[in-house]
């Protein structure tokens, strides 16, 4: 997976799987990564990191439910590369751990914003630039919760479903022109996020909490954001040249097994 001379965007790099998709694009060869994300301070961290290997990359800050900010990472990008390769649409929020009945309005609306408009936002305006280039690959992050239902998540399952549906439109549509739009399914990833949901569910005792859903996947542990990485380097590469339209799943087994599947982190 060689991405000598090749530019690559990535949203919610501060922390996580999208900073661990940076920097993976950077340790093999990209000519530029820009770093996008709401958290200016880790953000800037990573970039920094990045740019002390000798690679080429930038941050900036930007709310990716607002047009014009994204429209300015966009922009910015071609400014100062003149071409976007590589587009890891990637930031996204979990919400509030409750069952729908009782679940905050202005949660879900705040979840559905990043994680839905905020992937459609980034397709609208990157888009534009890949069919006027003729080639380019966009990864989409969703999740195993655009797969099945998760008690206790609606904002988060509903967003996620959303994404896939926005994968599968997308790489219909700019297929034709040589343009590769797929989306990537992490499973219980050992990020903030996640750990941010056990504290959720048991505030005093989180551990108990991650270590009964890591024995309800058959590799019995959390992923890495590097493992995610990988798949998602893979996706962008020419290895994956006849792939588009696709969802990949990188959950230790989770989804595979039959006992539980649409069980929650919450039970």
């Amino acid at each position: 997976m060689d991405f000598t001379g090749k530019v690559a965007i990535v949203t919610g790099g501060a922390n996580g799987i999208g900073q661990a998709v940076a920097q993976s694009f950077a340790a093999r060869g990209a000519r530029g990564v820009l770093v996008v994300d709401r958290d200016a301070t880790a953000g800037e961290a990573t970039a920094a990191a990045i740019r002390a290997t000798g690679a080429h990359a930038l941050f900036t800050a930007a709310d990716v439910t607002q047009s014009a900010d994204v429209r300015a990472y966009v922009q910015l990008a071609l400014d100062t590369w003149g071409t976007i390769d590589c587009f890891h649409n990637n930031a996204g929020i979990e919400g509030k751990i409750a069952v729908t009945a009782e679940y905050d309005e202005a949660v879900f609306d705040s979840v559905m914003a990043v994680n839905v408009k905020g992937v459609f936002l980034g397709l609208r305006h990157v888009l534009p630039v890949m069919l006027k280039q003729g080639h380019g690959a966009v990864v989409n992050t969703a999740s195993v919760a655009g797969l099945f239902g998760t008690p206790g998540m609606p904002a988060y399952v509903a967003s996620k479903h959303a994404v896939m549906g926005l994968t599968k439109v997308a790489a219909g549509e700019v297929g034709p022109q040589g343009i590769r739009v797929n989306a990537v399914c992490p499973g219980p990833i050992d990020t903030r996020m996640v750990r941010d949901i056990a504290k959720q569910v048991s505030p005093n005792n989180p551990e108990q909490v991650e270590a009964r859903y890591a024995g309800s996947i058959p590799l019995r542990r959390y992923g890495t954001a590097q493992e995610v990485a990988n798949l998602v380097l893979f996706l962008c590469s020419d290895l994956a040249g006849n792939i588009t339209g696709a969802q990949y799943v990188v959950d230790g087994g989770r989804t595979a097994a039959p006992a539980g599947v649409a069980s929650s982190i919450v039970e």
